[in-house]
């Protein structure tokens, strides 16, 4: 990774002397840096006492910019996943490279008009920026529900069997349905346990119906099991069963909720493939904005503590080194 300073040089009697003079400086270490001209417009310099203000609130707006762009960086990052590694070349600023943009940095007239005052024109930046943070707020505070509902969802539809969602493991047959007497149960029964279940679950209580038992399904730690009883005995039932690590699953089959749960988990899907391009998009914009105004904040902290510096008339040369941190 390259380093970039922002460096102001008092001028000489011209401004070419003085990028001269900086290159010579630079030139006697090889390796030291490699300098190009940072060109600042002339910008209206106003008063003192707002120059010595402004040099204050420019140090927190640089900050705050600088925030933001690494935020909306880093949710770029986020929303990636996968893609994760193409994260670098979608950061771009004005459609080049960041190294790029500010080698060959041009002050943007129509966004920072300079016949504006310094302070109106930070202050066109600080709103521009504040903007685009409330906005990062309200989409990644959207798009991270969705993505957290799915994710959710979808942890159920897989898993333990002790939580996971049992909808699409069984079938309409492995129930008794509609009968005023009886209640077909799902039972989670340790691997290790099977020979256990099969000697007891007949008799964990009474009114339980004989060779009721199947297994339906099973992981690498757990077997699903159906048992059938007379209702009168599930909550006694349920209790004996937890007693010989046994799990009563809480499960009533309705298709039509199961249907339901199914397609509210293609529909979050759906949802999450349409807000995805947009997105990306709308980050990839915006962290060319945060990004440009970030730089141009640089060249207005530039300017002021150049004149600060230096003083009136306003006369000096600001060379962009490039190094090796």
């Amino acid at each position: 990774m390259s380093e970039f300073w922002l460096i102001s040089a008092p001028g000489e009697k011209t401004c070419q002397q003085t990028w001269e003079k900086m290159n010579n400086c630079t030139a006697k270490t090889q390796t030291l840096s490699s300098n190009t001209k940072f060109h600042i417009p002339d910008l209206k310099v106003g008063t003192l006492d707002i120059l010595v203000g402004l040099s204050d609130e420019l140090g927190k707006l640089d900050s705050y910019v600088e925030s933001v762009a690494r935020k909306v960086a880093q949710y770029l990052g986020d929303v990636l996943e996968d893609q994760k590694d193409k994260l670098q070349e979608n950061l771009l600023a004005n459609g080049v490279d960041l190294a790029t943009y500010i080698k060959r940095f041009q002050w943007d007239m129509a966004k920072y008009p300079i016949k504006q005052s310094l302070k109106n024109i930070s202050e066109i930046i600080g709103k521009q920026v504040s903007q685009i943070d409330a906005d990062l707020k309200s989409k990644s505070q959207a798009y991270n529900n969705l993505k957290g509902n799915l994710q959710a969802m979808a942890r159920k539809a897989t898993g333990s069997l002790l939580t996971r969602s049992l909808g699409d493991l069984v079938k309409k047959e492995d129930f008794v349905m509609d009968s005023e007497y009886l209640q077909t149960l799902l039972v989670v029964v340790p691997n290790q346990c099977y020979d256990d279940w099969k000697e007891k679950y007949e008799t964990l209580t009474d009114m339980v119906v004989p060779r009721s038992s199947k297994k339906i399904y099973e992981d690498n730690d757990h077997g699903l099991f159906t048992v059938t009883m007379f209702t009168r005995v599930v909550d006694e039932y349920k209790h004996h069963a937890r007693e010989n690590r046994f799990v009563v699953r809480e499960f009533q089959y309705n298709e039509e909720e199961m249907t339901a749960g199914k397609n509210e988990l293609s529909k979050l899907a759906s949802d999450k493939k349409k807000q995805f391009g947009p997105l990306v998009r709308w980050l990839k914009v915006n962290f060319s904005e945060a990004f440009t105004a970030w730089i141009h904040v640089k060249a207005l902290r530039v300017f002021v503590e150049s004149v600060l510096r230096y003083g009136l008339p306003v006369n000096f040369q600001a060379p962009e080194q490039e190094g090796s941190p």
